[in-house]
């Protein structure tokens, strides 16, 4: 069987008395199309940060393509292909998409403090640029300021900086949060056309989007890890219907 990309093995995290993870453990395969779902409380938050480096665990380990990354900080985690997105965007609102982009790219390849100079003077760059502009639908946008762009469209800049970074993970946290249902279809659609090696971990709310995005699904309750499957399992299980899809919830 295929190693896992990503793995948290016994990840507990207590605030005080308060505890927010209980022993999860969890995989994702290289190219999973995966979604992490739960009730309002569960620990979906609170797990991303410990997988993604931005708090330490109590107890348990982050596992990187196979390598031990518990210790080390979210920005070695990126450096190692472990990308995320948040659920209010991360922006630069007086850049442009394309100024964006290219802070990004210059950054990967370790010349982002000199951004302005290199990414003009690159060809691979600009095409680089251009190309995520069309996969996301930004090209008519290029040159405004994010802080101008509708917001269906930011949170599509958002998605296309992560994936700016080459990652071999990418953790989505409710990418349709807030967009206007007039812009959904652009967000399904860019999550459709995400690349195939790249592997996603989709958190979110939104069930129509969960059930026709991922092929496998983890809830999380009270900060544990209830079940694990395939979509079908999942709207099945009386366990879930009971704590979180409702029992008229896709069958």
């Amino acid at each position: 069987m295929t190693a896992p990309v990503l793995e948290a093995r016994g990840l507990a995290r207590n605030f005080g008395a308060l505890i927010a993870t209980d022993d999860v453990s969890f995989a994702v395969q290289p190219g999973a199309r995966q979604a992490l779902i739960g009730p309002n409380g569960a620990g979906k938050t609170t797990l991303i940060n410990l997988l993604t480096g931005v708090i330490r665990p109590t107890a348990g380990q982050v596992l990187l393509q196979g390598r031990d990354v518990t210790g080390l900080p979210s920005s070695a985690r990126v450096r190692m292909g472990l990308t995320r997105t948040f659920q209010i965007n991360q922006l630069f609102p007086d850049l442009t998409p394309a100024e964006s982009l290219g802070l990004a790219i210059s950054e990967r390849n370790g010349s982002g403090a000199d951004f302005w100079r290199v990414a003009g003077g690159r060809p691979a760059i600009v095409a680089e640029i251009e190309d995520l502009l069309t996969r996301f639908g930004l090209e008519a946008e290029l040159d405004q300021p994010t802080r101008k762009l509708p917001y269906g469209k930011q949170r599509l800049l958002e998605i296309a900086l992560a994936l700016a970074a080459r990652p071999r993970v990418l953790l989505l946290d409710e990418p349709a949060a807030g967009v206007p249902e007039e812009e959904r279809q652009d967000i399904l659609a860019a999550l459709a056309a995400l690349p195939a090696d790249v592997a996603i971990l989709l958190i979110e709310h939104d069930m129509d989007l969960v059930f026709s995005f991922a092929s496998r699904i983890s809830v999380l309750v009270a900060g544990r890890l209830l079940t694990e499957g395939a979509p079908e399992e999942i709207a099945a299980d009386e366990r879930v219907r009971a704590v979180y899809l409702g029992e008229d919830a896709h069958g």
